[in-house]
């Protein structure tokens, strides 16, 4: 019998391949691929010839539905679906699996007719798995396919944002924006309102919703993004400044286009602004393109800011008061030079005001902040002062140094904190506490026993010392 494989992680929304919040969106790995791969031998027999595939999960159980998320290859040696092969199949497609593998031998030496009827009956692929191709073998296939895959895809992500900075450079740059991201996610652009577009003319009912959706977003108080499907196209809309939005229509939709269009959002927010952001636009665009925005900005101060949460990172940006963002797979960063807030719905790490040479190191002073957040469990932690408490936060500090000390009375606590003062002096600690030299001797090799510490070790010495600090 195959080996059974360990489950690789399948999406949410088998279609797009957005994945449970905070996990990058991955395509899916299309049936032909696995189906072409000689090595697995794998052969259709019934269902549709096309899906896509998100993962792999083997299972013999009568209903395995239950644990699957979605856009998964399940596969099985026969012992689930005997009973009531109909029944098996329709609760996999409920489930949204993406098609059925049957090993062959030793428990069937084919495939039963009535498990390929019902695949055909519900509309579920139906692969023969040979004898000689472990489960696990299927499953590596699709994860090495969908690694490949992701990278791709990022890969076509980066180029389109890098065009789209380029475009908001040009002469004319609206246009060259749009046609930019029309070209990009192989479909059709619109500015709303304006009647600026890029792109292949749309069909009626396509342009009709497309166009409800903008009216929507553009309106006050109307949503930040909206999604539709009308005549055969993906619909978005974006909303930019002064009650403007942008939409895109495109035949498919590829796990990136929400990234690509979201840029294009930004930028073309920068230049149809009423109010000039000529600096703000050139740090962006050079953001973008790997360069020095310190060079494009004010002199502030600035303020870095990282974040997570589920909300929408432009909505995020507008209550900050800036454009400047740079949304990944990770959360949010942010460059403002206002004093940022809390905001409801995310967790945020401020930096110290920093000057625009200074923002790499501000930076850094965010993420920190952002990771005591957490560990907090508070909406927002901003920079603290340098130093052990600084770096980790007071409270985490003081709760690091009684789980440490515990152990040691307040003598030996104050013998250890004498002796790390004078250097490991034995002579100096004694007369500092006006005690002997040996009982020195004896409360240090104490603490060691008890902390279980090799006191000799600077590292050691150094984290005992900034505990006693706090104390």
């Amino acid at each position: 019998m195959p080996a059974a494989a360990v489950p690789a992680p399948a999406p949410r929304d088998p279609e797009y391949g957005n994945g449970p919040a905070g996990e990058p969106l991955t395509p899916p790995v299309p049936l032909a691929a696995l189906l072409s791969d000689r090595e697995l031998g794998l052969r259709h027999l019934a269902g549709p010839a096309a899906a896509g595939v998100h993962g792999v999960h083997a299972s013999e159980m009568p209903d395995p539905s239950p644990y699957l998320l979605g856009g998964e290859l399940l596969l099985t040696a026969g012992a689930g679906p005997a009973e009531d092969p109909d029944g098996y199949v329709a609760r996999l497609a409920g489930a949204g699996a993406a098609a059925l593998g049957f090993g062959v031998a030793p428990v069937h030496e084919e495939v039963p007719a009535a498990l390929a009827e019902a695949c055909a009956r519900h509309g579920l692929p139906l692969l023969e798995v040979p004898p000689r191709t472990p489960f696990s073998a299927v499953a590596r296939a699709v994860g090495r396919l969908t690694a490949e895959a992701r990278t791709r895809e990022l890969r076509r992500t980066t180029e389109a944002q890098q065009a789209l900075a380029a475009a908001a450079a040009r002469p004319d740059p609206v246009p060259a924006v749009l046609a930019r991201l029309a070209a990009s996610l192989g479909g059709s652009v619109a500015l709303w309102p304006g009647g600026r577009a890029a792109g292949p003319e749309l069909p009626a009912p396509a342009r009709e919703a497309l166009s409800a959706l903008l009216a929507r977003v553009g309106r006050e108080g109307g949503p930040a993004t909206a999604t539709d499907r009308a005549g055969g196209h993906h619909l978005a809309a974006y909303a930019l400044a002064g009650r403007a939005a942008l939409g895109t229509a495109t035949p498919a939709r590829a796990p990136g286009d929400h990234t690509v269009a979201s840029v294009a959002a930004v930028l073309l927010t920068l230049l149809t602004a009423e109010r000039p952001a000529g600096a703000e636009a050139a740090a962006l665009t050079r953001l973008l393109l790997d360069g020095d925005p310190a060079a494009a900005l004010t002199a502030g101060p600035w303020y870095a800011v990282h974040a997570r949460g589920a909300g929408d990172p432009q909505a995020l940006a507008a209550a900050l008061g800036t454009v400047l963002l740079d949304p990944d797979e990770g959360g949010v960063r942010l460059l403002t030079d206002r004093e940022p807030g809390a905001q409801p719905g995310w967790r945020l790490g401020v930096s110290a005001p920093a000057a625009p040479d200074a923002l790499a190191a501000a930076d850094a002073q965010a993420a920190r902040a952002l990771q005591r957040a957490e560990a907090a469990r508070t909406p927002l932690a901003r920079h603290a002062d340098a130093g052990f408490a600084g770096l980790v936060g007071e409270a985490e500090a003081r709760a690091h140094a009684e789980t440490l000390l515990g152990p040691l009375s307040p003598a030996l606590r104050e013998t250890l904190r004498a002796w790390l003062a004078h250097h490991g002096s034995w002579d100096r600690t004694a007369a500092a506490l006006g005690v002997h030299r040996n009982t020195v001797r004896q409360r240090v090799a104490r603490c060691a026993v008890l902390l279980d510490r090799d006191t000799d070790d600077p590292d050691v010495r150094m984290e005992l010392w900034f505990a006693l600090r706090q104390g």
